[in-house]
């Protein structure tokens, strides 16, 4: 497995037009890129920052996995995602050592990304994102 860079810094957020305003007034930084993606049951809006991106999250259900972290720990940084060469090599190699993963499986995430998360059981307490470009 290779890391090729960070790819973002996930922060999970109240909402959208919130995080937005702030980072314009803050930054006079603008989201290059909002989606919404069902089945994590988010909307995320992406502002970039050099080689990186934030990516903010807003939960669309309280009961999925943005809408739950909010209730227990309110607003702030929710993940490191790690952009890597091949997600299904990368998987496979930290099953293998067994390591706990979220996801067995890559599944798709925002930017038509291929996405895999570690347990944070397994990184000191970080929610860790592999992700793969397609």
């Amino acid at each position: 497995m290779k890391l090729l860079r960070i790819n973002h810094l996930g922060i999970a957020a109240p909402g959208l037009d919130e995080a937005m305003a702030r980072m314009a007034r803050l930054f006079d930084l603008a989201a290059d890129h909002i989606e919404s993606v069902p089945e994590q049951k988010v909307k995320t809006a992406f502002f970039p920052v050099g080689e990186s991106t934030l990516e903010f999250l807003e939960s669309t259900d309280p009961e999925g996995p943005i809408g739950k972290f909010l209730v227990k720990r309110g607003p702030g940084i929710h993940h490191v995602c790690f952009e890597v060469d091949d997600i299904d090599a990368a998987v496979t190699q930290l099953l293998a050592k067994g390591v706990r993963m979220i996801d067995e499986k890559p599944r798709n995430g925002a930017h038509g990304c291929r996405v895999a998360f570690i347990h944070p059981a397994e990184t000191g307490g970080v929610l860790m994102e592999l992700s793969q470009r397609r």
